[in-house]
Order: structure tokens, then sequence, then C-alpha cells
């Protein structure tokens, strides 16, 4: 049996899964579902890898599959991503990160469009702004750091170099030594 917390209407009709109303960021009731039902968890969105499920089943001592708090930083924030690729110079658009308006105004004025603005943290897949124009950048600047437009999400935004072509993402598994 598959249990899928909280779950959808896609997977209540699924013969072999069963939705369990619990909230994704009940992290300690997850735990303790789990601990009496389940072998192995597999965590997938991104906001209880963030909130640290996966350190909290791992130090109840359930088998869990999913990253870190600290790795899922990563996914949780796209400042820390961008600042951990050029610390470890892993090649990457060049950006800048802004918490206030006016630096952000002025950036834009000098490096133009088109150009993308990325809300920093989880913003449910609708945080990124590919800005043709700079009329359309500034107005995203506005409406994430004064328009409350993601939420706390959009308290510090990535400006970011406009990389023409096909977009690739990775899911990679690793035992820690491989």
């Amino acid at each position: 049996k598959v249990f899928v917390a909280p779950g959808n209407a896609g997977t209540a009709i699924e013969a072999k899964c069963e939705n369990v109303a619990i909230d994704l960021l009940a992290l300690e009731q997850l735990a303790d579902f789990a601990e009496k039902n389940v072998s192995l968890t597999i965590v997938g969105p991104e906001v209880p890898l963030v909130a640290g499920v996966v350190d909290l089943f791992r130090a109840r001592g359930l088998d869990c599959f999913g990253p870190t708090a600290g790795a899922a930083q990563l996914e949780g924030s796209k400042a820390f991503t961008k600042d951990f690729l050029a610390r470890h110079k892993i090649p990457t658009a060049d950006y800048q990160n802004f918490t206030e308006i006016e630096p952000a105004l002025a950036y834009l004025q000098k490096v133009g469009a088109p150009i993308v603005i990325k809300a920093d943290g989880l913003a449910a897949g609708k945080g990124v702004i590919v800005a043709m124009t700079l009329t359309e950048a500034e107005d995203a600047v506005r409406d994430m750091l004064a328009g409350n437009a993601f939420g706390e999400a959009g308290s510090r935004v990535v400006i970011e170099e406009f990389l023409d072509g096909e977009e690739a993402s990775f899911i990679v598994m690793v035992d820690g030594k491989n």
C-alpha cells in the first residue's frame, strides 16, 4: 500500500494508494504516522524538504528518501544556490541578489534586457519572470520586492543574465560516496 500525504483527487482513485489527511508541514505528525505504517518514505514536495522532514525522520530512525534541509536549500533559495555555484566555481549565468528596489532598478539599468527576475524562495514554480524589456523587468522587481507578489519568497530577488536555449533539470541520487 502507498500512503500519500495529504493526497489529492488523483491519488484517491488509485487502488493501491490511500490519502492521509496530514498537512505537509506537520512534520512530527507525519513522522508519527510513518513510524506506525510506513517502511520507506519518499518526499516529493520542496516545502517539507526545506522544513527538514528528512532530518526529522532520520533522527527518529525512519527510512526516508530525500535531501536534508541543508541540501534542500539549493531548491529553497535561488540566492543561496547562485552564491553556492559562484563559491565553488560552477558555471552559471551572471547574477546579483537584491532585497531593496532602488539598487535592483539601478542594476537593471546597467545590464538591460532581456533579463531574468527570480523570487528567491519557493513560489510553487511561479517565481521566475523572463523579462524581454526593461519595463517588464522593472515591473517584476517592484511586484516582488514591494508588491508582495510572491509573499516571503519574493522578499529577496535574484536578477540573472538571460541565457537563450533549452532548460534542463536533473534529479541526482547519491549515497554520500558516489
